[in-house]
């Protein structure tokens, strides 16, 4: 069982995610394509660099904690897994994060009044068709009185 232990710790990283899927609905399975292009920009790189670091004797694999399928180049399953693992991951987390801090980032859909939801300032909240300003304790004041920000 031991040649399991990297594909199960890949698959912890994959369970430990994937609850952010459904709670928070950050939606990262359901724009495959944004997700797999975010993937063709990562994985190309680092499995490159794992090769070259492989064949100059830099970096070596266990291979009692391994399974024995190696993809051209010597790269052991595993490891091209972790550059697909790991960046998923890692956008799970992002989006879950903007979920809960609605942080917008332009491809929201679209509010009330055509513009793209979220995209109000910080500090200020689309009312109608009108931004204002919203002031908590110990901020300054966003809008002015005629409602635009600074």
């Amino acid at each position: 069982m031991e040649h399991l232990v990297y594909l199960g710790l890949l698959a912890a990283c994959l369970l430990g995610t994937a609850p952010l899927e459904v709670l928070l609905g950050t939606r990262v399975y359901a724009r495959w394509r944004r997700l797999g292009l975010t993937l063709l920009c990562v994985a190309p790189v680092f499995v490159a660099w794992d090769l070259y670091a492989i064949h100059a004797g830099q970096w070596t694999f266990d291979p009692a904690r391994i399974v024995y399928a190696r993809l051209p180049g010597g790269l052991p399953l595993e490891e091209l897994l972790f550059f697909l693992v790991v960046p998923v991951c890692a956008v799970l987390t992002l989006e879950a994060v903007r979920a809960v801090r609605g942080w917008p980032v332009g491809d929201e859909s679209p509010g009330r009044d055509g513009s793209p939801a979220g995209t109000e300032p910080a500090g200020t909240a689309s009312v109608g068709t009108a931004s204002v300003g919203v002031e908590r304790a110990g901020d300054e004041p966003v809008g002015g009185d005629d409602g635009e920000t600074p």
